[in-house]
């Protein structure tokens, strides 16, 4: 199964912006669908949103309008742009296929916080 490794987390102040990489370790050119995540300590990952391998998104609702995720095929990356951040946004982000997600398979997150 492809490998993902998230990055670009740190420390924002509300109303601030963090942009997420995730790269895979094999070509995401065939994965139909790429998803992020997010992860509080000692609830469950919660899907944040996807991007299918046409570009078409879809996100949950408190992020709708503040984040954006994009892909691209030729880097095997996915993004994911966070704008007007709040307190609720901190956790650790996650990228992930529907096949890693089915099998309980995760690869490295990275912690956004989102703090005064």
């Amino acid at each position: 199964q492809v490998q993902l490794v998230a990055s670009g987390g740190g420390l924002v102040q509300p109303g601030g912006s963090l942009r997420l990489s995730c790269a895979a370790s094999t070509s995401i050119f065939n994965i139909y669908v790429m998803d992020w995540y997010r992860q509080v300590p000692g609830k469950q990952h919660k899907l944040v949103g996807g991007i299918t391998s046409g570009g078409s998104t879809n996100y949950e609702d408190s992020v709708k309008g503040r984040f954006t995720i994009s892909r691209d095929n030729t880097k095997n990356m996915v993004y994911l742009q966070m704008n007007s951040l709040k307190p609720e946004d901190t956790a650790v982000y996650y990228c992930n296929t529907d096949f890693n997600w089915r099998h309980n398979i995760w690869g490295q997150g990275t912690q956004g916080t989102v703090s005064s």
